[in-house]
């Protein structure tokens, strides 16, 4: 009992609740306008996950019966819809508020094939409550370097953004090195 209890208590530590900094101008989702600070300092991004996940991975048993891809409660958005396989980062974000439409994450990665970052969009909705978001490189937008195979490539650093409709951030969130550049 007291391994499981210090097991749970040492995850805790690891992967930390993260809220972040609100911005300065955000504009309310129902409204159109400018969302109080509360209703943006509200809004919190949990935790993200960076990983390769493999096309199998995704591959759940009605697939084999006919039905389309079940994506167990996630909104699943990748850079090249058709592929599934690629290095995903897993977004968890709570939003106590109603939903926000017309955002979207803006991924930023420096890749080990050059210095400079590559930006991809995915266009989304922000629901209600507690969501995970598993935004996907996919296809030929991640590819081994150096020899190594898709799944055992890491990306030097990355930055996540979640901007509104009209371009404003929302929240961000970035990798150690992304921010000591």
């Amino acid at each position: 009992m007291r391994t499981a209890t210090a097991l749970l208590f040492l995850a805790t530590l690891a992967l930390p609740t993260l809220s972040l900094r609100p911005c300065a101008a955000a504009t309310d989702p129902t409204t159109g306008a400018d969302a109080t600070a509360t209703e943006r300092a509200a809004l919190e991004l949990v935790r993200i996950w960076p990983g390769w996940r493999s096309a199998d991975s995704f591959l759940r048993l009605s697939e084999y019966f006919g039905g389309g891809e079940n994506r167990s409660g996630q909104t699943i958005l990748r850079s090249q819809p058709s592929e599934r396989g690629g290095f995903y980062f897993l977004t968890r974000i709570k939003n106590p508020g109603a939903e926000w439409a017309d955002v979207r994450f803006e991924l930023q990665v420096i890749r080990p094939d050059s210095p400079h970052a590559k930006t991809y969009t995915f266009a989304a909705t922000l629901t209600a409550g507690s969501h995970a978001y598993n935004l996907g490189l996919t296809g030929s937008d991640w590819t081994g370097w150096d020899g190594k195979s898709p799944e055992d490539t890491q990306p030097v650093a990355w930055r996540l953004r979640l901007l509104d409709a009209q371009g404003r951030e929302l929240l961000s969130k970035s990798s150690f090195l992304w921010r000591t550049r």
